[in-house]
């Protein structure tokens, strides 16, 4: 394929096929409802959509709108170039087209739609992150490349804005509009991409291969490490003359691996480049810089991203610039470009393989949140536009919580109406919005404000509180209290190896979502008192930072707060298995009794149903209510524990359960006793690190082709 400008004749020179099942409709634009504009320039629009017809009717899409009048020749050869690349791309870091089609005017691509925003702005402006943070996400990156370079492809645009992160925060790469397949001798020679980020072939004009996009792979990495551009003068021109001839100055503060990673990255001979020689990507992934990572492990993504992004209903678009979230959805006709137009695109309809077997379409939930930001991610009207307030349900000290209903669905949720003036919810908002996604945390629908209240929409406990639907039953096993444990603990440590800590685990904060309970319906409520860690600045810590730069006094106080959990999770355990609470005998106890029942670990494990419980159940309750937090275990430890790995094995047994009223009132004198009793004191603030000081939020804006 010829350099940049070209002419006309580079239109046929990529062979576009139909890939269109038989018995399968293509798709056209009246099968998508338009839902918000996420960005838009001079070449069209994207917009957030939704399927309405077909096998995966309800899906999110991203839609790529390109106008064919507008485009010019180079233009369009990108739309078919994008198209042709994506058809053939199938991986779990790259992201996937769906559908492509055109109509008179114009041409459209479905795409995967990805709601956690760009990595770089994501992080910069939400966490802390260190060299362990960055390796997890250039080691996905370079499973990315290495997949597009085996099909052939330079990818040509590796920057910050093209590394977007799915809802549980692996990366995806996307817009492939300046990827190209190299002629015969392996290079491409057109200038194009973003000038910081442009190796020194490209930016000589003397032909560029993959190793191009192995420098770029570099700048990112100093980028993400530094907070920073290696390469960055007063203008382009200045830019790129650094880029050609400027020593690169090493900062001393990265480990020897990374600035040895760095150098050999940054070869102007590509040649010399590491990933340019004929082991490829596997002269990157045996750098000792990746010697932690299990690549097998990372490309079935069975390794954890060390952040997750704040994402809720699935629709919401507020990671994407307001600017064009804010305009309505509008997909205009498009003026036709000529009579020739269909032939100059011919071939460029498509539907995913995926899509035309009814057996692999997994639809998705048409749901979740939709806020924008103020409090963050409040939604601009009034909650009454949207729902009906009805009775009160539930009252705490700072919120009363109501019934309502969805005015044009009729579907009912619960509305948490929390005073501003007892209470700043913003923790509890953010903690939702990122970890509510969880099957057995409650889900956070939606977000108002007005000047005396904030509404937390959320979805509605239909099946009321775990103990009364157990103490309702009169009866209950062990094994069925160890299936109970199982989800809770589960989830609890799903929250603590996020930093997050609960700090209000009482019974009457665990819900069922359904009449008909189970494990899937119980739910997590109530974060009001929940923690996230965080550094002096405000910033979210992910677990590496935590681990290495966090002041003890901070660590100190976070596992303590996650061993109060715990103890929480061993009352709630005693009294399942007990059919009574450990420390209150009802609720009239004085908080003196019991706070010196607590105190000396006066735990009965003999007397009632004791006798026919087992003793891995009675040695891990005398273990999470151990009156040292520091000799409690971890929710991790807890989970592996005999009495829940053999869970299956255990005894149904019928147990005895006591009144509900008295354990419930014994439960509520606990925690009233406990929650009256002297804290800890409060801690000093955390000295930030260094990687946090040296981080800026400057961002090149020049993307350019010339």
């Amino acid at each position: 394929m010829g350099g940049g400008g070209g002419g006309d004749s580079g239109e046929h020179e990529i062979e576009l096929r139909d890939v269109v099942k038989e018995g399968h409709e293509r798709a056209d634009p009246s099968q998508f409802e338009l839902l918000k504009v996420l960005g838009q320039g001079s070449f069209g629009k994207v917009f957030l959509v939704r399927k309405v017809v077909g096998l995966d009717s309800g899906t999110l899409y991203a839609m790529k709108v390109l106008k064919k009048a507008t485009l010019k020749v180079r233009d369009r050869m990108r739309a078919k170039m994008e198209r042709n690349i994506l058809v053939d791309v199938r991986h779990p870091f790259i992201v996937r087209l769906h559908y492509a089609f055109q109509t008179e005017g114009k041409l459209y691509l479905i795409l995967d739609f990805l709601r956690g925003g760009d990595l770089f702005t994501r992080l910069s402006n939400e966490v802390m992150f260190t060299e362990e943070d960055v390796k997890f996400y250039l080691a996905e990156l370079a499973l990315a490349l290495d997949h597009i370079h085996s099909l052939g492809i330079i990818y040509r645009d590796l920057k910050p804005e093209n590394i977007l992160l799915d809802a549980d925060g692996h990366i995806s790469l996307t817009d492939f509009g300046l990827s190209k397949l190299p002629l015969d001798d392996k290079k491409a020679y057109s200038f194009c991409g973003t000038v910081e980020y442009m190796a020194p072939e490209v930016v000589n004009r003397k032909g560029h291969s993959f190793a191009a996009d192995w420098w770029s792979f570099g700048v990112l990495m100093y980028e993400m490490l530094t907070g920073s551009l290696p390469f960055q003068g007063a203008n382009r021109k200045e830019t790129m003359t650094q880029i050609m001839k400027a020593k690169l100055g090493m900062p001393q503060f990265l480990s020897q691996e990374a600035q040895s990673l760095l150098r050999v990255l940054f070869k102007r001979n590509p040649a010399n480049r590491l990933g340019a020689g004929k082991e490829g990507v596997n002269e990157i992934k045996t750098h000792p810089f990746f010697a932690t990572i299990d690549w097998e492990k990372l490309l079935k993504k069975e390794i954890h991203p060390p952040f997750k992004p704040a994402v809720s209903r699935a629709e919401d678009a507020f990671y994407f610039d307001s600017e064009f979230t804010s305009k309505s959805p509008k997909d205009s006709p498009g003026i036709p470009p000529s009579a020739n137009a269909h032939e100059l695109f011919r071939g460029f309809s498509f539907i995913a393989p995926c899509l035309l077997d009814q057996e692999n379409i997994q639809e998705l939930p048409v749901s979740r949140t939709e806020p924008v930001t103020k409090l963050t991610y409040v939604k601009g009207n009034a909650v009454t536009d949207e729902y009906e307030l009805r009775e009160e349900i539930g009252r705490g000290s700072y919120s009363v919580c109501r019934l309502c209903l969805h005015r044009s669905t009729k579907m009912e949720y619960a509305v948490k109406v929390i005073d501003k003036s007892k209470r700043d919810c913003q923790e509890e908002v953010d903690i939702l919005l990122r970890y509510g996604h969880h099957s057995n945390i409650v889900t956070l629908r939606d977000v108002y404000e007005d000047d005396r209240h904030v509404y937390l929409v959320m979805e509605l406990m239909r099946g009321g509180e775990l103990l009364d639907r157990i103490l309702s039953h009169k009866l209950f096993s062990e094994k069925e209290a160890s299936a109970i444990m199982h989800t809770v603990v589960g989830t609890v440590c799903y929250l603590h190896q996020h930093g997050v800590v609960h700090r209000d685990l009482k019974p009457s904060n665990l819900l069922y979502a359904t009449e008909e309970g189970g494990a899937d319906a119980l739910r997590l409520c109530d974060f009001g008192f929940a923690k996230q860690l965080r550094a002096e600045n405000g910033l979210l810590m992910t677990p590496c930072y935590t681990a290495n730069f966090v002041a003890p006094e901070v660590l100190k106080r976070q596992g303590y707060d996650a061993a109060c959990d715990i103890w929480s999770l061993g009352v709630l355990l005693y009294t399942l298995l007990a059919g009574r609470t450990p420390f209150a005998n009802g609720p009239a106890e004085s908080p003196t009794q019991i706070l010196r029942r607590i105190g000396h670990s006066q735990l009965d494990l003999e007397s009632g149903n004791w006798g026919n419980v087992s003793f891995e159940a009675k040695e891990l309750v005398r273990k999470m209510l151990h009156i040292d937090p520091h000799r409690r275990p971890t929710a991790a430890q807890v989970l592996q524990h005999s009495w829940l790995v053999h869970r299956h094995n255990l005894s149904t047994h019928r147990l005895q359960l006591q009144e509900a009223s008295v354990i419930k009132g014994a439960i509520s004198a606990t925690y009233r006793a406990v929650s009256q009793s002297p804290r800890a004191p409060n801690l000093g603030p955390v000295v930030m690190s260094e990687l946090a000081r040296r981080r800026r939020k400057s961002r090149p804006k020049s993307s350019t082709e010339v």
